[in-house]
């Protein structure tokens, strides 16, 4: 080659397109994809050479061979952007430029071999070895890790709420696995010729008409068939016994469709039949991604629908009297269980089940009306279905870790709040927000990286879980949820009203717990009108000596919504510990909400912490600059009743469980890179508190809990906050 700096620089365009082929899934050996992609990122350089040249013949206006080469080269680089590099745009082209100058910098070294020539050299080589270092490594935790108060040498205990026995340990049942199917799957033995019962396949044409073009032609020249054909492939575990058990479905998520997902919840799978419920995981990976397209959400309707025919599958086996399967699944008893799109497809499969028709196209009828008594979202979406889906009268419970770099925000609290209660039978409601999780560990396939590569490359690794612990605290949950829905054990419910009763079988770490029972009676939930002072029903509210004091919809951390209305609540008394400039906000109970109040129930609340810093946006630039910049605090306060008489009970809440700081990230090893990449470093979580009644009056007995006219925060135990407050209320549970 003519050109000899090119040819030098050559090297480095088969490294980047190597790695971009490397790791482009087809199907094909991925040393394949790579040679291939080396290929393609030489012929394209060498193409913008020639165009160039020819270009510049005419033109005469680049003078230098030279730098016509690192002008092609570019050019080569920029293409493998726009088709193979997910790196942000500015971070690529710095990592480019410093590629190519080093590259520049030996080819002119070894020709004319300069000290200032080696100087540049040398500082360059440290700039690409600290790149790369910083490339290959796990990152750091920039953060101080603080010792979660529920697992400290003097934690806040809970009150009447002791759990015996781990839900996350393996049961007395030996369990048996096996996997069902088509039979005619073309890449996989189990779901071939390793089938232990054979299915027939479903029409699901009408539920995804956007199996078309490119994404048609690939995925069934891949698979062997289409929509037409869906398969009804199943792994499952079974505990080995008479039966009936509870069934329990797991749905895998959106991942690359080659790259089989449903294996990964062989964890859950294995822990749950132990204890006697009869767990699928069901295999939809041929409506995953691929590199001939994603449907982008536009299959979420039949993620939900094969859902549900496969309940048709097992009620055909459970009432079969000549199958092996007959009555070995208690379809009284049924829990969906999904994970990232999969979370939201359960929550839509269970929409679906109580529907004639499908709503998109009413071509297609349903007939189905399971007995669906849990939902269980992982990290869940909550946006890919265009329609809102609102649950009634169905258990409910969604986890969701910080350190999720997929799904950022914690979805699964938008369906947690649109869930109601219209009859009498007694359910509830949870979430759990799991600091320093991720979103693929929860599958045991997907790993530790959120991102493909190279994109992975820039994932903070290191403050992560591990999967062992992630998925431990996953079948703690999990469990306890199954064994409070589907075999009606109540106890496990309070480890979602404190995290501390399974703090002996949990990773050390925070935990954020919300917990709503069906028999939850709402005093102010901040959703009814703009005014700050009022609530629900005739109970208005009233504030002295705050600093905040607002009404405002929660953002997520790439400021999206969290469609939750709340009351933001600041205090600053490091001028004064006067008691009379304490902050202090006040709900006025209407005589409906008075009624509420018995002796055995619970005061029930959320609260999460706010920003400290949000305290200066109503003071002056000189004063806010002229402080000094305070700490995080660690926020307590007193919660008091006042009944009509004006007798008087408080409690600290600290005294329930402690309102953890702010749960900080950092997702990408560069903080550059998180702005743009992910959003703000955390965002308002809240938990729920349940204060027991019999407690403040063990306080005070002389407190009437049936006239009690006032709920008091009294901001007097920190000395300096923001809380977040929402869902005010009454429980019996």
């Amino acid at each position: 080659m003519k050109n000899q700096l090119l040819s030098f620089l050559i090297p480095l365009i088969l490294i980047f397109y190597g790695i971009a082929g490397y790791q482009f899934l087809t199907g094909w050996p991925p040393s394949v994809m790579m040679i291939i992609g080396m290929v393609l990122g030489v012929i394209v350089t060498l193409m913008a050479y020639g165009l160039l040249s020819l270009m510049n013949k005419p033109l005469k206006k680049i003078p230098s061979s030279a730098v016509l080469g690192v002008i092609s080269v570019g050019i080569g680089f920029f293409i493998l952007k726009l088709v193979g590099f997910g790196w942000p745009t500015l971070f690529f082209w710095i990592i480019t430029a410093l590629g190519i100058a080093c590259c520049t910098a030996l080819f002119w070294f070894l020709k004319k071999k300069t000290l200032v020539l080696g100087l540049i050299l040398g500082v360059l080589m440290v700039a690409a070895g600290v790149v790369l270092y910083v490339l290959i490594n796990q990152g750091s935790e920039p953060y101080k890790q603080e010792v979660p108060h529920a697992f400290s040498d003097s934690p806040h205990v809970p009150i009447n709420e002791v759990l015996h026995e781990n839900p996350g340990a393996m049961g007395p049942y030996a369990v048996k696995q096996f996997t069902y199917g088509s039979g005619n799957d073309a890449h996989r033995t189990e779901y071939a010729s390793g089938i232990t019962y054979k299915t027939n396949t479903v029409n699901g044409k009408v539920l995804i008409p956007e199996w078309k073009g490119k994404k048609k032609k690939w995925r069934e020249r891949y698979w062997k068939f289409g929509p037409e054909h869906f398969p009804l492939n199943g792994r499952v575990y079974m505990p080995v016994g008479k039966g009936p058990f509870p069934l329990v479905l797991v749905v895998h998520g959106n991942h690359s469709m080659i790259d089989y997902s449903d294996d990964g919840y062989g964890y859950l799978g294995e822990v749950l039949a132990s204890r006697g419920f009869l767990t699928v995981s069901i295999d939809e990976n041929f409506l995953n991604g691929h590199w001939s397209g994603d449907f982008r959400g536009k299959e979420m309707p039949a993620r939900a629908w094969l859902l549900l025919k496969h309940l048709e599958q097992w009620q055909h086996w459970h009432s079969d009297k000549d199958h092996d399967l007959y009555n070995k699944a208690d379809m009284n008893n049924i829990m969906l269980v999904g994970h990232s799109r999969g979370g939201e497809a359960v929550s839509i499969a269970a929409a679906y089940n109580q529907l004639p028709y499908f709503p998109d196209n009413a071509s297609e009828k349903f007939d189905f009306n399971f007995s669906i008594k849990g939902i269980v979202a992982i990290a869940p979406t909550d946006y890919r279905y265009h329609r809102k889906i609102n649950l009634k009268n169905v258990n409910f419970l969604s986890l969701q870790g910080s350190y999720d770099a997929d799904e950022t925000s914690f979805w699964g609290m938008r369906a947690y709040r649109r869930l109601t209660y219209t009859d009498s039978i007694s359910r509830f409601k949870a979430g759990v927000y799991i600091h320093h999780a991720n979103h693929g560990q929860f599958n045991s396939t997907w790993g530790k990286a959120d991102f493909g590569a190279p994109s992975k490359w820039l994932l903070n690794l290191a403050p992560l879980l591990e999967e062992k612990q992630q998925q431990e605290a996953a079948k703690v949950f999990i469990s306890a949820f199954s064994e409070a829905t589907l075999k009606d054990h109540q106890a496990y419910e309070s480890i979602f009203k404190n995290v501390a009763v399974a703090k002996d079988w949990l990773p050390q770490e925070h935990y954020m717990t919300h917990y709503e029972a069906s028999e939850y009676k709402l005093i102010a939930d901040f959703e009814e009108d703009i005014n700050i002072n009022t609530a629900s029903d005739s109970t208005t509210v009233k504030a002295k000596n705050l600093v905040l004091w607002r009404e405002e919809n929660l953002e997520t951390r790439d400021q999206n919504s969290q469609e939750n209305n709340t009351v933001v609540l600041g205090w600053d008394n490091m001028e004064s510990q006067d008691t009379d400039t304490i902050g202090i906000y006040e709900v006025l109970l209407s005589k409906q909400h008075q009624s509420y109040f018995k002796t055995a129930y619970n005061l029930q609340f959320t609260v999460g912490a706010g920003n400290h810093q949000w305290l200066n946006s109503n003071r002056e630039e000189k004063e806010v600059a002229g402080d000094k910049k305070r700490e995080v605090p660690q926020i307590d306060f007193t919660v008091r009743l006042t009944d009509d008489q004006g007798q008087t009970s408080s409690l600290k809440i600290s005294a329930i469980k402690a309102v953890p700081k702010p749960l900080k990230t950092r997702f990408t090893k560069f903080e550059f890179l998180d702005k743009e990449m992910i959003g703000n470093d955390w965002e308002v979580q809240l938990q729920t508190y349940h204060f027991p009644l019999k407690v403040f009056m063990a306080q005070n007995a002389n407190l009437n809990m049936e006239t009690i006219k006032t709920i008091t925060f009294l901001f007097d135990q920190t000395p300096y906050g923001v809380i977040v407050l929402d869902e005010i209320g009454v429980s019996p549970k």
